[in-house]
């Protein structure tokens, strides 16, 4: 393992849970990261900032903080936490001052793919069940794709309304990973956030769930930013 920062705080998105992170934390632990996984409730970006600030306290010294889609309003928020050296986006949200998730997805441009997003039930969201496999997550096996449309977790509309405040990106060197294949943030608008926030880009083919069909890609892109900072 390089000299650098040595803890990694990874923020999961919407309709997931942490345990999508699986085979990124196993993979950077082996290589003597010491890597903590954010259980967001995705009710709120207030709560999800604060569950991510929690466990930012939680660390021994400076981190890598970071999101994958949803995650990445989340890291925006969070981050200006005094321990975050990094940020990482993984085909994830990088809202400005006064955005959400809900003002960046509101005007797709024509012919850009629409996440099958159900109506709200009770203030919550899911996707259909049926589209799961192709929008979400093209690239990992169908019975895999099949679990997490199974195991979704309720995305609370309030999360996705939540608006930044201050973008941590501003202020910390950011790095953001483009999902070329990603059916649900279109790759054009990754890049746009991402040039917009200045971060140094990888693209790799892969789905939206690029954390675990590439976790190796994946896991690189924080090694990079950990020797980095």
């Amino acid at each position: 393992m390089s000299t650098g920062v040595r803890n990694v705080v990874l923020v999961h998105g919407g309709f997931v849970d942490g345990g999508g992170w699986e085979q990124v934390h196993a993979l950077l632990t082996r290589d003597g990261y010491s890597v903590s996984i954010v259980q967001n409730p995705t009710l709120s970006l207030e709560g999800d900032a604060a569950a991510t600030r929690q466990v930012l306290d939680q660390q021994d010294g400076p981190a890598v903080l970071v999101g994958h889609s949803y995650g990445g309003a989340v890291i925006s928020e969070a981050g200006t936490h005094a321990g975050v050296a990094a940020l990482v986006y993984i085909a994830a949200f990088a809202p400005d001052k006064g955005e959400s998730v809900n003002t960046l997805i509101a005007d797709p441009p024509p012919g850009a793919p629409v996440p099958p997003i159900l109506p709200p039930q009770d203030g919550f969201l899911f996707l259909d069940k049926e589209k799961f496999h192709a929008s979400f997550a093209g690239d990992v096996s169908p019975e895999r794709a099949r679990f997490l449309a199974d195991a979704q977790v309720p995305w609370g509309v309030d999360a996705l309304a939540g608006a930044v405040s201050e973008p941590a990106w501003r202020l910390t060197p950011s790095w953001y990973l483009v999902a070329t294949d990603d059916h649900m943030i279109p790759p054009p608008a990754q890049r746009a956030m991402a040039e917009r926030a200045g971060a140094t880009v990888t693209e790799v083919a892969g789905s939206h769930a690029i954390y675990e069909s590439q976790p190796r890609a994946v896991a690189d892109l924080v090694k990079q930013a950990a020797s980095a900072v």
